[in-house]
């Protein structure tokens, strides 16, 4: 096997001086390619993709395009640059500077952030392994696979990190992050919406929307952390994280306005081989949903202690006035045994999780504005929105209780009995999985149930052969 190098892993990390690093990252990746054909994406292993390279941090000229096998991508690591004197912005040690090493006191925290942030970028790859067969087109199939590729270097970003600052705990957690897998009863990823199946590319335009940016909040809020090397890699993520969710959003919009076209001129998307609106909003009920359960309960004394600690912060700290939060309340309305709603003041540094999610909730409103012009340019009355956050929860004070898309509660048995009018159900989900029975690889052709992108990828036009299947 090859050794690492600066070229066969671009990296600002001074990896080729490192020889300690280098060692443990040569003794890693050979699993991580194992895991990469065992469970990457399928039947295109050895397909020529047009792809982005990240190669630098530099705001201009970060990124280079060109054909890669994927196996050969060069998962680099790279941490964004950082002021000199970087202070630490909230909680209990506001104003003192950042750390460059673990504190001892905080790496058994420090280390299962790492972790649980690590196992997710794994995780979206193996729920996505199957997807190529069934791609709308060779644009498509290249945005597919540029996420995964790039999760896949987000895997070795958290992987730096724990083989560089937690020593044999670090390098043990590395082995585990490739040992579970997505959906498996003995050996399920970390958190619930990554454990889902992904089964067809509606699926997949939801979790890029939704998922990917509960991850976008999750990276924002890491990005404030008082350990240095975790705040760099992280705002570095979120440049590339941007792009997964404008595959996501910008999917869900084709397939909208597609939806559109097809009801204005046939009056039933499914005469066209479309997809009809109450069904995306089925889709995206669950995925939305499924998506807020990943930010955590609503009271939560270990988001308190992430905070005080100043190990996690608020998405965008510097825009609040009170970066200790010790002394303010947060309403929330929460329920009791009953599932009847009551407000109650809650400590600030108790509701951090909430306070992430509002600034979600607020992100997606704004999605789902931007897919409703498309209905509202084809004249229908029709719009698209997001389900009450309580409705469909697993995990915060809602789990365990019953409540519609509007928030209002319903009994158990009304539940049962009215649930299928707001989740796909099976017979839907095999309607959708008809419109994508077969792949569509010809340069510049979409599939019926999608409209095509405005524009090509970097300046290439839509017909570019973004996949060579035949390679």
């Amino acid at each position: 096997m090859p050794h690492l190098s600066d070229e066969a892993i671009p990296n600002n990390v001074n990896l080729a001086e490192d020889r300690k690093l280098q060692r443990a990252l040569e003794a890693w990746q050979p699993d991580f390619l194992r895991w990469w054909l065992e469970v990457g994406p399928e039947g295109f292993q050895a397909a020529d993709v047009w792809l982005r390279t990240a190669v630098s941090v530099r705001p201009e000229g970060w990124a280079v395009y060109d054909y890669v096998r994927m196996p050969e991508y060069r998962w680099g690591v790279f941490l964004a640059d950082s002021p000199p004197d970087r202070r630490i912005g909230f909680g209990d040690f506001l104003g003192e500077p950042a750390w460059q090493e673990v504190p001892g006191e905080h790496r058994t925290t420090l280390r299962r952030l790492v972790v649980t942030q690590g196992d997710t970028e794994p995780a979206s790859v193996e729920q996505q392994r199957m997807l190529g067969h069934t791609c709308p087109s060779l644009y498509d199939l290249r945005n597919l696979f540029q996420v995964n590729v790039e999760e896949g270097r987000h895997l070795w970003a958290m992987v730096y990190l724990l083989h560089r600052f937690f020593g044999r705990d670090g390098r043990e957690e590395a082995e585990a992050l490739l040992a579970r897998r997505s959906g498996d009863a003995d050996r399920p990823r970390i958190l619930g919406a990554f454990n889902e199946p992904i089964r067809d590319w509606l699926d997949f335009f939801m979790f890029t929307t939704f998922t990917d940016r509960d991850g976008k909040y999750q990276l924002l809020a890491l990005a404030e952390s008082g350990f240095d090397p975790l705040s760099r890699t992280t705002r570095f993520m979120l440049t590339e994280e941007a792009h997964h969710m404008f595959v996501g959003e910008s999917g869900v919009a084709r397939v909208v306005k597609r939806s559109a076209e097809l009801t204005r001129d046939l009056g039933d998307p499914r005469r066209g081989g479309g997809i009809e609106l109450p069904l995306l909003q089925k889709y995206l009920n669950l995925w939305f949903s499924l998506s807020l359960d990943l930010f955590g309960g609503e009271v939560s004394t270990n988001a308190a202690a992430f905070f005080g600690a100043g190990l996690k912060g608020r998405a965008h700290e510097e825009r609040f006035a009170d970066h200790r939060a010790l002394d303010a309340a947060y309403p929330l309305d929460l329920p009791d045994a009953a599932g009847a709603l009551r407000r109650e003041e809650v400590p600030l540094r108790n509701a951090m999780n909430e306070v992430l999610r509002d600034a979600y909730v607020e992100d997606c409103e704004r999605a789902v504005a931007r897919w409703n012009r498309h209905l509202a340019a084809a004249g229908l009355p029709d719009r698209l929105r997001l389900p009450s956050r309580r409705f469909h929860r697993q995990q915060g004070a809602f789990a365990g209780h019953r409540f519609d898309p509007d928030g209002r509660p319903l009994t158990e048995d009304e539940w049962a009995r009215r649930s299928a009018a707001w989740l796909p159900s099976a017979e839907e989900r095999a309607y959708v999985k008809s419109l994508q029975a077969r792949p569509v690889t010809r340069p510049g052709e979409m599939a019926a149930w999608i409209a095509a992108p405005p524009k090509g990828i970097e300046g290439k036009p839509l017909e570019f052969e973004y996949v060579r299947t035949e390679a």
